[in-house]
């Protein structure tokens, strides 16, 4: 990341962004926090911060405040500063909207880094392959059975290798209908993961996937608290279903805690809420160190990206309806590219994310959102 020189301004921008597909009666939209970083070699990074629903106006005060007072006049180095600004930020907490907020700075930083080299981020990481493999993904736990069923055949009739649906918050026996009727409306030969989203307890966990393991799935994610890693470990010894867990692990310590104390056997990073891409690396390393599968969680537009350098074969997550193109969010073409069931780069330099002035306006002008 040599050559651009000292940061010299962060800019921040809060935009509500509606879903096209709701993700329940109180999630009707995203928060996305723009982040502009300025150097003083002229090159400008585009960078983001993310979170559905909680925590945005905390997250861009820290930026405008604390990650702000902190980076300006340093290096431009996404490598070099994420350190030394964490261990800065830690009193305030390590993880959630402190690692959030430095998403946004890191993204922009590894985004102009990519600028001024005109490459792509998966080219920037060492990219070992020219495609991904995509999934079909719903937050569905409040769709009907009927909506359930519909979605589940859309996703087998473009080819997806695999679905994920949610489970929990309701009595077991109408979980079991609606996963027998997703494996009977996708075929044997479609794998089938499922998400509870922590809603269970251990006792809960292990009577739920006793019913429901026999419509082989391939992974339960975060059965219980995320937090709760030895809770995970001990499920694990209970269950022949494979752990998955990460979405809401925040460092590269919780996802070494989470593989050396054996509560899962597969991480899933979110790329922003570790804190961008310079701690998704470092996760990457240790998972990859102990054979750990890992698959990205959301945002494929970064997350399809990062998979192209990752070294072990991985799958990216494509929520319906839930793509920054089809929101709505973007000013420039996108960084990615999904046809059937593979995800491509489009060549764009850096991370390739530049945002809209107005995403209601882009809304309004196109009717197929």
């Amino acid at each position: 990341m040599a050559g651009l020189g000292r940061i010299t301004a962060l800019r921040t921008r809060l935009i509500d962004v509606p879903l096209a597909r709701p993700w329940g009666l109180d999630v009707t939209q995203w928060h996305v926090i723009e982040v502009l970083v300025e150097t003083s070699s002229g090159v400008t990074g585009h960078g983001l911060s993310w979170t559905p629903s909680i925590g945005a106006r905390s997250v861009q005060a820290m930026l405008e405040n604390d990650i702000r007072e902190f980076v300006l006049g340093r290096e431009a180095d996404a490598r070099e500063l994420w350190t030394p600004l964490w261990e800065h930020l830690n009193e305030a907490g390590s993880g959630g909207i402190t690692t959030i907020a430095m998403a946004g700075l890191d993204l922009a930083l590894w985004d102009a880094a990519g600028r001024a080299a005109d490459e792509t981020l998966a080219d920037q990481l060492g990219r070992v392959r020219t495609s991904v493999g995509v999934y079909g993904s719903g937050v569905n736990r409040h769709y009907s059975l009927d909506e359930l069923v519909a979605q589940a055949r859309r996703w087998s009739d473009v080819g997806y290798p695999m679905v994920k649906i949610k489970v929990g918050g309701r009595e077991l026996k109408e979980d079991v209908d609606r996963v027998a009727a997703v494996r009977d409306a996708i075929g044997p030969h479609v794998e089938l993961a499922i998400d509870a989203n922590q809603l269970w307890s251990l006792d809960e966990a292990e009577r739920a996937i006793g019913e429901l393991s026999r419509f082989s799935l391939r992974w339960i994610e975060e059965p219980l608290r995320a937090d709760d890693l030895l809770g995970c470990a001990a499920l694990r010894s209970r269950i022949d279903v494979p752990v998955a867990l990460g979405e809401n692990l925040h460092t590269v310590h919780r996802f070494r805690e989470a593989i050396e104390g054996g509560a899962a056997d597969i991480v899933q990073p979110n790329v922003v809420r570790v804190g961008g891409i310079t701690p998704f690396l470092g996760i990457a390393d240790v998972a990859d160190a102990a054979g750990v599968e890992l698959h990205p969680h959301l945002l494929p537009e970064l997350s399809g990206q990062l998979a192209l350098a990752l070294k072990r074969q991985t799958m990216v997550e494509e929520v319906e309806d839930a793509g920054f193109d089809r929101l709505g969010m973007l000013a420039e073409p996108s960084p990615i590219s999904i046809a059937g069931t593979e995800l491509t780069i489009t060549g764009r330099p850096g991370i390739g994310i530049v945002l809209q002035d107005s995403v209601q306006d882009a809304i309004a002008k196109d009717p197929t959102q």
